[in-house]
């Protein structure tokens, strides 16, 4: 009976080309597409049709017919990726390096930065041609972000000394991140609040009411994530020392206390040294000057900015307190800590480039 189908090419190797093919299959670094391409020849040289070939390796009929024709045709470089239609390329080497060159180094002069529509216009290529070469190379002109070096002369230590106890807290010690959150405000929208719909998002007025404020002291402990809070109206060394009062109480007696905290003139006070020499197991780690993102608890704050205070709206100061003390009794009923990865060693390396980048910074 006459064979049914479309004809096979057929297809004989030579011994080189063999111990070539049967090397890549070998080869563990060899990448897995060129290796099944391999693989298809040798099937294919034994003999069997494209149907057996693309069962026994888990591929299609017309992807082993492909492989089987681009061989016989071109041996081995036709098992390689052959040049695709398409008309030619329109932009150069040169052109796409005066494109960066100008995006890193200039600005309109109606504008702080460029726009995909602003450098087409500029540099006589298209928005599309512009926003390509942008993503290629990662640049993105509309974005900004913000840093602060800090100024204080004893950095590298501090930061040593707070990591420190991040990564390796000393025994028989409860570690506590410690901070205020102040001017906390009640707002009472003017008008009611729409809520959400379907297609259509919860919306507020833009305008609204002040009630008064509040102050949240808080104290992260770095090991279990629970958070001890005090409210009060006022923001001193006065309130900074009723906190203190209540971690006291709140703590076992038998374990020493390291604060973390900021610079705040308030933690600082005769007052405040006076109560720490009468309570000797309370011991103070301060972060740099402009360096609060070494403070663990303002991760927290901004949970409780985003999550309770933004949107929420109190026609007073008692109703905004007692939502935060609710919602720091939730936190606590689940606490998550947060876990510091970062050692002195790595901050100080990232902080070194910063300055390499900055010709005037001094250091």
């Amino acid at each position: 009976m006459a064979s049914t189908g479309r004809p096979k090419a057929e297809l004989v190797l030579s011994e080189d080309e063999r111990a070539a093919l049967e090397g890549w299959v070998r080869r563990r670094s060899t990448p897995q597409s060129w290796a099944l391409r391999c693989r298809i020849i040798l099937e294919c040289a034994t003999g069997a049709t494209n149907k057996d070939v693309a069962q026994r390796l888990g591929s299609t009929p017309h992807a082993v017919g492909r492989w089987r024709a681009r061989f016989v045709e071109h041996r081995i470089a036709g098992l390689g990726d052959m040049p695709r239609s398409g008309g030619p390329r329109s932009v150069t080497d040169e052109q796409v390096a005066a494109l960066v060159t100008k995006t890193l180094e200039s600005t309109p002069k109606n504008a702080t930065h460029w726009s995909t529509r602003s450098m087409a216009k500029e540099i006589g290529m298209s928005q599309s041609t512009v926003s390509r070469v942008w993503r290629a190379f990662g640049l993105q002109p509309h974005r900004v972000e913000e840093f602060k070096l800090s100024t204080d002369p004893y950095f590298v230590d501090k930061v040593h000394d707070v990591v420190g106890l991040y990564l390796d807290p000393p025994e028989r010690a409860l570690v506590f991140c410690v901070d205020e959150k102040s001017q906390i405000q009640a707002l009472d929208r003017s008008q009611p609040v729409l809520p959400m719909m379907p297609g259509i998002p919860q919306r507020v007025t833009h305008d609204y009411v002040r009630a008064g404020t509040t102050t949240l002291f808080a104290a992260l402990k770095i090991a279990s994530g629970k958070v001890i809070g005090s409210l009060h109206r006022r923001h001193r060394a006065e309130e900074f020392k009723k906190f203190l009062i209540t971690l006291d109480k709140q703590t076992p007696a038998d374990l020493d206390i390291h604060l973390v905290l900021d610079n705040y003139a308030t933690h600082k006070t005769p007052a405040i040294r006076t109560w720490l020499v009468a309570h000797p197991r309370f011991h103070l780690h301060f972060t740099p000057t402009g360096s609060s993102w070494l403070n663990l608890v303002e991760r927290w704050f901004a949970d409780l900015t985003n999550k309770q205070i933004c949107r929420g709206v109190h026609k007073s100061v008692q109703a905004l307190e007692k939502d935060i003390c609710d919602w720091i009794s939730t936190w606590n009923t689940k606490p998550r800590p947060y876990v510091w990865t970062k050692t002195a060693d790595e901050i100080l390396e990232r902080l070194a480039g910063y300055l390499n980048r900055i010709p005037d910074s001094g250091h």
